[in-house]
Order: C-alpha cells, then structure tokens, then sequence
C-alpha cells in the first residue's frame, strides 16, 4: 500500500484505475472504498481518495489522469495556474500527443482535448500538475483567439503581471513551424517589449503617435515621488508632458480631453504637464488623427515643432 499513498500524495489524493492496479490495489479493493463512501468517482476510472467537494488539484489531476500519462493541462486551464486568469477555466483544457486518441475510452465530461506533436518540448519540465511552459500557454491561446485585441491581450497579462518577457515569447514562437498571425505577433511583441502592455497602448503607438511622426515616448516611465514610485504610460521628456491612458474613462464624446482639461502634475516633478486619453481619443480613425493633431500642437507648443499628416485622407494634422 505505500505504493498508493505516494501515488495519492504525488496527485492530490486523486488515482486512476491503471496506477492503482499497476501499484498493487485491487478492483475489488476500489470498489469496496466507493461503496462505503470513502471515495468518490472523478472520471472514468478516475477515483478521489477522500468524501466531499474535490479541490481544485484534484479535478486538473481528474482530468489528466483520465486523458492518458503523457496529458498536461494546456491553454486556459494552464493559463489559470500560471495566474494569467483571475478565475477558473470552464472547460478544463488538457493536450494530449498527436498520436493519443483520449476519445477511445469515451468523452471526457467537461474536459476539451487538443493534441500536438511538439508536447516534449512545450510541457513544463518540474511543475504539477504538468503543464504546458508559459510561454507556449500563451502561444495556444493567441491561436485560438477570436480577434487580434484578445490575442494582444493575452501577451499584456502575461508580461505585465511578470510571468515572462516578451523576448522569452518570441523565442518560443520561432520554435513553432506553422503560427496564425506569425508577422504581427512578431510585431507586437516589440511593442510589448518597449511597455505598450494594454489594447489603449498599443492604439495610441501605432495609431496616433507613429503614423503622424510623433517623438516616441518613453512607456511606463518611473518617477521617484516622496509616497513612493510613480509609472506614467507615456513620458516626453524633452517636453516636460506626460500622456495618460485611461482605459476606464467613459466620458461622452462632447466631454473629451480634448476639451482643454488638463491635469497639472505638482509633485518633486513639478512643471511636467499631464493630460488623459480615453477610449473614445482612440476608438477608429478619424478619432486617432484628432487626437494626434492635439497632442502635436500641445508638444510644439512646449518644444520644437513635430507631426506630420499620416496618410489617411482628411487628416487635421498639418
């Protein structure tokens, strides 16, 4: 029986049918611990060794057990133990060898199966229950993301909350053969990298700032205040002017910033001036543009001339 309990200890008290015979335990055995209650079915020849609400660690280890022994928890439920998600995965995702067919032995009730022919390479090679690295987590859920902004979204949770770089994401995307939208990933990335970590951010570098010849600015700046560290999202040095990005404004569109209200920044960084863009700054074209025709003429206003039209038609920016 000590072959059990290290079996149980190595997977949250949960065992599947082939180790615990393969250990020594009995069908029988099994059954007689079912039918006084002591345990309790997970999946199909799926068991917990303990009575009530199985803990989280023991559905991922249902799950695996139950799609075969080479199975790692993949996409969002990976994503969910690497904390690139505040809640739990519904379904669980587990990624099984390509040559692996789970099916065989029937569904597996909430559970999807992906199969990959790289899964050597992309499991993490210590953590349980096993998963896929992060990186590659990121990765899959790029792939199968509905739109660019929820793949973009992904690569921001996972650089801005310190679980990878965007350097470690690039490596991992070059070992892949075959990758949807390989070239702007690749791209984004570099934006990633440089501090653009929210959908906001990205806008405003590549539709405001970039095209209409805009300095670049230095994103997530650190500034030392009395209260501690303060990040601005996008710092002009030479300008003394800090642009904000506030991604929960929701003011109406005659209530812009672009009405003139500024913050003023008194702090030990007394002089550098501050205004906000909100969604509505960034939403689509016309609004892009707008926004870059201000904040060229407040930076030239505070410095030397910059900005140029970008070449969508009717561009206010001269």
């Amino acid at each position: 029986m000590s072959e059990e309990f290290s079996l149980l200890r190595e997977h949250d008290g949960v065992v599947g049918i082939r180790e615990a015979t393969a250990a020594g335990v009995s069908y029988e055995s099994i059954r007689h611990q079912l039918r006084h209650g002591r345990w309790q079915q997970l999946q199909r020849g799926t068991y917990a060794a303990f009575n009530g609400t199985p803990t989280r660690q023991a559905e991922f280890w249902a799950a695996l057990l139950r799609a075969g022994p080479d199975a790692v928890l993949s996409h969002q439920s990976a994503a969910e133990l690497h904390g690139l998600l505040d809640g739990r995965s519904a379904p669980l995702h587990v990624t099984v060898p390509h040559d692996s067919n789970p099916a065989r032995r029937g569904r597996i009730p909430g559970v999807i199966v992906h199969r990959s022919r790289s899964i050597a390479r992309t499991r993490h090679p210590v953590l349980t229950p096993p998963r896929t690295r992060i990186e590659d987590t990121v990765l899959d859920l790029i792939e199968c993301s509905r739109s660019f902004d929820e793949a973009y979204d992904w690569i921001c949770r996972a650089i801005g909350r310190r679980r990878t770089t965007a350097e470690r994401i690039r490596a991992a995307l070059d070992a892949r053969m075959r990758f949807r939208w390989r070239r702007d990933i690749g791209l984004a990335l570099g934006d990633a990298s440089d501090g653009a970590l929210s959908l906001l951010e990205l806008r405003y570098v590549r539709g405001v700032e970039r095209p209409h010849g805009l300095p670049a600015a230095k994103r997530q700046a650190r500034v030392r205040q009395p209260t501690g560290n303060r990040y601005m999202d996008n710092l002009y040095a030479d300008y003394r002017a800090c642009v904000e990005l506030d991604g929960t404004a929701a003011h109406p569109e005659d209530e812009q910033w672009r009405d003139k209200q500024r913050d003023r920044w008194n702090s030990v960084h007394e002089g550098i001036e501050t205004i906000r863009i909100g969604f509505l700054g960034l939403r689509d074209q016309r609004s892009r543009c707008e926004t870059a025709a201000d904040v060229a003429t407040w930076l030239s206003g505070r410095g030397p001339a910059v900005g140029h039209p970008c070449s969508h038609p009717g561009c206010p920016l001269r």
